[in-house]
């Protein structure tokens, strides 16, 4: 829903994601417990998840509050997409680096870049937010 303030000549749109950050945490902990229970029901027959499929399944559920900001958002939206690209892998790869890093021994590679993708997905909303609602306020 769209809370829509008239105030004269010019009209405010607020999105029903208040804070979008927060709701892609919360989002991606869901993506996460749902691929946690996956890992739990085949963990017995020997299956676990690959941490890709884990990455793009918590993806997928958490990027409803960057696609209503990004729909409700006016035509200028390019530069702010592009933004939220950059700062969405400049962070993951910084965070992946340093996870590999700081955990050379882990048996999987990909977990550094899945909690690379993690942590860079809420601060790509925050960006992907801030350019939005400066060139709309603009």
């Amino acid at each position: 829903m769209v809370d829509e303030t008239d105030s004269g000549s010019s009209s405010i749109r607020r999105s029903s994601w208040n804070h979008p950050v927060v709701f892609t945490v919360a989002l991606e902990l869901a993506g996460l417990a749902v691929s946690g229970l996956v890992a739990l029901v085949g963990w017995p027959f020997g299956w676990l998840p690959d941490t890709m499929f884990v990455g793009l399944v918590t993806g997928l559920i958490a990027i409803g509050p960057a696609a209503e900001l990004y729909r409700r958002a006016g035509p200028p939206r390019r530069l702010a997409v592009v933004a939220a690209l950059l700062a969405l892998a400049t962070v993951r790869l910084s965070v992946t680096a340093a996870v590999n890093w700081a955990f050379p021994a882990l048996a999987d590679p990909g977990v550094g870049i899945l909690v690379g993708y993690l942590v860079a997905l809420p601060i790509g909303v925050a960006v992907l937010a801030w350019f939005l609602i400066r060139a709309n306020v603009a």
